[in-house]
This record gives C-alpha cells, structure tokens and sequence, in this order.
C-alpha cells in the first residue's frame, strides 16, 4: 500500500504536501498550485537534501502555473522537527502563500 504524499491536518486546512528525494517536481508543483488556488497557501514538507532540492524545483515550477493567473507565489521557510519511528528528524516545512501581485501605476509623462 502506497501512502498520499498529500495529508490532512484539519477538515478546513490545506493537506501537508511531503516531498521526497524521488518526488516528481511537475506533479508536486500541481498539487501546490491546486491547494494554493483552494486556500490561499500551502504546506509543503522535506527531509533530507534531495528533497528539498525537489521542493524547490516544484515550488518554482508552481510558481510558473499560478503565473499565467496572475498570481505569486511567496515562500517562507522554518524548520520543523518530526517523529519518525523512534527518532527525531529535522524537516525543512515551506508556507507558501499564493497572492496577487501589486498593481504599479505609471505616471504619464
């Protein structure tokens, strides 16, 4: 049995999206957009250095589909600590908030 790279916290909270060394980044870019465009921003969580390299691909690449919408991504990082079985692991956990860019007046000349 295969488990969801996409999991629930809450009924009204976005799923936390884990990404993992062998993560397709064009897939979990989908999923960061899709969850962004339902709530507003989305949780996106790696463990170890190949996965946060396919994090960020997936982040930019999300970044690129919510463009032709006109919006942004905006990306904050923490560190997050996690159980794995008997240990504790050190996550690196992405808030990433999907927004409108602003809008720049130009001034006539």
């Amino acid at each position: 049995m295969t488990t969801s790279p996409l999991e629930s916290m809450q009924p009204n909270e976005p799923p936390l999206i884990r990404v993992a060394t062998n993560s397709v980044p064009n897939l979990v870019a989908g999923a960061i957009a899709g969850v962004a465009r339902e709530f507003g921003y989305a949780e996106v969580q790696a463990i170890g250095a190949g996965a946060v390299n396919q994090a960020v691909k997936s982040i930019a690449i999300a970044n690129a589909y919510m463009a032709g919408e006109r919006r942004d991504l905006s990306t904050q990082i923490r560190y997050n600590t996690v159980s794995i079985g008997d240990t504790q692991r050190t996550a690196l956990r992405f808030h990433i908030r999907a927004q409108s860019p602003p809008i720049i007046a130009l001034a006539a000349d």
